[in-house]
């Protein structure tokens, strides 16, 4: 099965870091990075979609991050 994640942060290398991280675990990109103005904050975020096959059955309570 194919999970989902939508990783975002503030435009620091942090972002590219989270990024990285995640392909690193076997993510892969799906789709283009996004950029645009937070402006609760005053900052731009940038948004990055990420894959991974999983052997696992989905459940919403999933923590997508440790997979």
């Amino acid at each position: 099965m194919k999970i989902y994640r939508l990783l975002t942060e503030e435009d620091t290398s942090a972002f590219c870091h989270k990024v990285s991280l995640a392909l690193s675990k076997g993510w892969e990109l799906y789709g283009s990075p996004t950029y645009a103005f937070d402006a609760a904050n005053g900052v731009m975020r940038c948004g990055q979609g990420v894959t991974k096959e999983v052997d696992t059955p989905y459940t919403p309570d999933m923590k997508l991050g440790q997979q």
